[in-house]
């Protein structure tokens, strides 16, 4: 395990159990659309390093770190930094657009962060092959029904999971990927169109409303 991998896996541990034990910790640093339109926009970071509970927190940083390596290994420690946290952000910023009207809405959690390095990866690494559940499939295939899943589901399931912070940070993950290493676009140009899809028609859904 690499100085990187310990240093997020740890922040997310430490600020997490601390919220666990702090109520009053939890509440002021999580994600609440009423609390950021006061001018709190630490909440778009800070919420991103707690968790609901310790099953969320050990799926999060599971997911994290069976893809950090490979990002860390083709693009260095740095920019995979830079794509984490912007993915974070977007994650968080995708999430306050749609539910800045909700001010009981609150979230936790890296999932946008997650999802951003999980896109990253896929794009970087050209014959991933990811398993859902039992079923192997193509990192593409796994990414382009995500996205749709999550788009779906953020008006049409009440699951409790931030759908939108998990489109958002695969959004930031895709695009500041390519940007960090154009590269992927004459490596894996077939992935790159298919992520592509989900992320225009959200865009055009979007422009509609």
């Amino acid at each position: 395990m690499n100085s990187i991998t310990i240093f997020i896996i740890g922040l997310n541990v430490y600020f997490s159990y601390k919220g666990f034990n702090d109520p009053v910790f939890f509440n002021k640093y999580k994600f609440n659309p009423s609390y950021i339109k006061k001018g709190e926009k630490i909440r778009y970071i800070s919420s991103a390093f707690l968790h609901v509970d310790t099953t969320h927190l050990i799926v999060n940083m599971f997911t994290l770190y069976f893809f950090i390596d490979s990002v860390i290994y083709r693009v260095g420690s740095i920019s995979f930094l830079i794509i984490y946290f912007a993915s974070l952000i977007f994650g968080n910023w995708i999430t306050y657009r749609i539910n800045q009207n909700k001010l009981n809405y609150n979230a936790v959690g890296a999932s946008g962060a997650v999802m951003g390095i999980v896109y990253s990866a896929i794009l970087l690494n050209p014959d991933m092959t990811l398993i859902f559940f039992i079923i192997p499939m193509p990192g593409y295939l796994f990414g382009l029904g995500y996205l749709f899943y999550s788009i779906y589901s953020m008006n049409s399931v009440n699951d409790n999971i931030g759908h939108e912070a998990h489109l958002g940070g695969a959004i930031a993950g895709f695009f500041t990927t390519i940007l960090i290493s154009p590269m992927v676009l004459l490596t894996n140009i077939f992935t790159v169109f298919i992520l592509l899809i989900p992320i225009i028609y959200f865009y055009l859904k979007s422009r509609i409303k």
